[in-house]
């Protein structure tokens, strides 16, 4: 375990080992986050336990939903105390844990009413879930201002939980839908339609201009945390949508 410790590890290890991508962490080090060694004679980056403690740390406020700009501020805190934060993680995240399983449980008895052995209450329908927090909102309020994110959230607000649902299950389907044209030109007609009906679908929450259009498929690729959302359907999805967004956009001027 000694010898496991002290050895040094690459970027491509690191991500391996997190299930994250060299991206991910070329970000973490450019933003200061988690800023690697660099190895004398090559001037590749190195990871020691160190730094893969600092990461663990930033992967644990990460799932707690907190932004990158908060972690870093967070862990450069004089007074972060590490064991203390940790207890407070566990607790958050058993929190977290017993809302997954309330949603688990909903999930069992929809199931159940599927079969015809239940008759679920409507006071049932939706408990454990929660449609309240997007975690990219501190970003679009940089970039568009409070009232252009109010009004979108004023806008799904004002939708019935079942409609959420839908808009959900929408996203996903022209995520899937995209992912499938991957290596397409994005200025083909396959993958314009698609684009465009990803503008439509937006334009239900709020109003996107072609030039917001366009700068929102930048931050695709630009943020890694878009990046890693949209390549979950896959790799290079976000790429695919950044371009063929900007491309709509200027068709649409």
């Amino acid at each position: 375990m000694k010898e496991e410790a002290d050895r040094a590890l690459s970027i491509k290890d690191v991500a391996r080992l997190m299930g994250t991508t060299t991206r991910t962490l070329r970000w973490y080090d450019t933003v200061g986050l988690v800023v690697a060694e660099r190895d004398r004679c090559s001037g590749y980056r190195v990871y020691r336990q160190e730094h893969l403690k600092r990461l663990q740390q930033v992967v644990f406020l990460r799932e707690l939903d907190f932004s990158l700009e908060k972690i870093k501020g967070i862990l450069a805190d004089p007074g972060f105390d590490r064991q203390q934060a940790l207890h407070v993680q566990i607790d958050a995240l058993k929190k977290k844990r017993a809302r997954f399983d309330q949603m688990i449980r909903t999930l069992e008895l929809t199931l159940r009413e599927e079969r015809g052995e239940y008759v679920m209450g409507n006071h049932e329908r939706f408990k454990g879930f929660d449609f309240s927090h997007n975690p990219h909102e501190a970003e679009a309020r940089k970039r568009w201002g409070d009232k252009q994110v109010d009004a979108a959230n004023d806008r799904l607000g004002s939708l019935a939980e079942q409609e959420k649902q839908d808009f959900a299950v929408e996203m996903e389907k022209n995520f899937s839908e995209l992912a499938c044209l991957i290596g397409t030109d994005p200025a083909s007609p396959e993958v314009q339609e698609a684009i465009g009906r990803w503008h439509a679908l937006l334009q239900r929450m709020g109003t996107y201009t072609p030039s917001m259009f366009a700068n929102l498929g930048r931050m695709y690729v630009e943020d890694p945390r878009f990046t890693e959302t949209l390549d979950h359907h896959g790799e290079g999805l976000a790429r695919l949508m950044r371009d063929a967004m900007i491309i709509w956009a200027e068709h649409h001027e």
